[in-house]
């Protein structure tokens, strides 16, 4: 009964984290402080990161911690979990070589506000560059993140329950991430989610042609 009420716990804390990311990260909202403090909004997406981070941290810490081990893998199985786990943080590399990683940070909007031509929308320049692993799923960094997390030598109720509510949390939040570029970019986008899985690739995997819609 204990471990119900500490997994309902975990869920409980971490939808509260995500009601708070999702609502800062709206676009109402940092319109409507945009109005406020006109271009100091570039500042947004670098507090934003700090605060999720410290956040999601704190989520962590406050989370019960139920003593249930589902499995433990012996030597030296424990160490072939290291295979998927590096192949997957290659993976992550290799998604953000075709991102701009200073403004998905936060600092190109800092170095615009200090050069004093501040005038993007917001706090970020959206750009829609479909090369790499973005042909052949729309969001490879959080694919690659969930095959990071998943593959562990241990695994206790703790970790399982957090490491499902961060992938149903990637899910949800790629449905209204989405939202934005479809208003952002259109028909374009519209093809492109009809041509390329979400998050998880499946087979046969085919690339997306990107002759026409790379680096808009």
């Amino acid at each position: 009964m204990f471990y119900i009420l500490d997994v309902l716990t975990i869920i409980f804390l971490f939808i509260v984290f995500s009601l708070l990311h999702s609502k800062l990260a709206s676009e109402k909202l940092k319109s409507d402080i945009a109005k406020k403090i006109g271009s100091g909004i570039a500042f947004y997406r670098l507090a934003y990161n700090l605060f999720s981070l410290i956040s999601l941290y704190l989520i962590y810490e406050l989370s019960p911690k139920p003593n249930v081990i589902i499995y433990d893998f012996p030597q030296p199985y424990d160490l072939i979990v290291l295979i998927p786990q590096l192949s997957a943080l290659a993976g992550i590399f290799w998604a953000f070589k075709y991102i701009c990683v200073k403004e998905f940070l936060g600092f190109s909007q800092i170095n615009r506000y200090l050069l004093g031509h501040y005038s993007t929308e917001l706090d970020e320049e959206m750009t829609l560059t479909i090369e790499g692993p973005y042909k052949y799923i729309r969001h490879p960094i959080y694919f690659f993140t969930i095959i990071f997390l998943m593959f562990r030598p241990t695994m206790d109720l703790f970790y399982l329950t957090f490491f499902i509510c961060i992938v149903a949390y990637f899910y949800i939040g790629s449905i209204f991430e989405e939202k934005k570029l479809v208003r952002h970019f259109g028909d374009i986008y519209v093809t492109y989610q009809q041509s390329v899985p979400r998050i998880f690739p499946y087979l046969p995997i085919k690339p997306y042609k990107t002759n026409k819609f790379a680096d808009i």
